[in-house]
């Protein structure tokens, strides 16, 4: 008599999340760019307010020499700045100083330094548009087999959307 195959269990899951493993790497890239957390460059639209933001993204922070038996002196944040808005900028400084240093708990920044360069953000691919409905309506013509109405318009719409293409 043969003994039945052993059933398969799987183990406990080991996968780790992504930010997990990257995240000291990431930290030591910014590390080098004088940035005391990542936070400010990942997270800047909400520390900065989506107007600001729009226009500037922090490049580094530039951290003076300690001197010994004095306080640190706060650092200056470096912001890239689409040439046109420098000026707009430059004068919401204050409240980008209290936003940033709310942000920190601490009087981290105590100037902005700018420089005018285009942003070096990616463009988004604009949405596209859903697919002409009379052209919906030619491709779920040809359906017929498909019983399941939500399926045969879904299919009729990859249909007509391949076809524009």
């Amino acid at each position: 008599m043969s003994k039945p195959a052993p059933i398969y269990k799987p183990g406990p899951i080991s996968a780790k999340p992504l930010s997990g493993l990257l995240g000291p790497t990431i930290n030591e890239a910014f590390a080098k760019q004088g940035f005391a957390a990542r936070e400010l460059v990942t997270r800047w639209a909400e520390i900065a307010g989506t107007q600001i933001a729009a226009h500037c993204e922090p490049m580094k922070m530039q951290w003076p020499r300690p001197v010994e038996g004095q306080p640190q002196e706060p650092a200056t944040l470096v912001l890239r700045v689409e040439g046109p808005m420098a000026l707009e900028i430059q004068h919401s400084s204050d409240q980008i100083l209290q936003r940033v240093n709310r942000f920190f708990g601490w009087n981290a920044v105590g100037k902005l330094a700018l420089r005018q360069a285009p942003l070096s953000r990616r463009s988004r691919k604009p949405t596209p548009q859903p697919p002409d409905p009379k052209a919906v309506a030619q491709v779920a013509a040809s359906l017929d087999a498909v019983e399941d109405e939500d399926l045969k318009l879904a299919l009729a719409r990859l249909g007509a959307t391949i076809k524009r293409k």
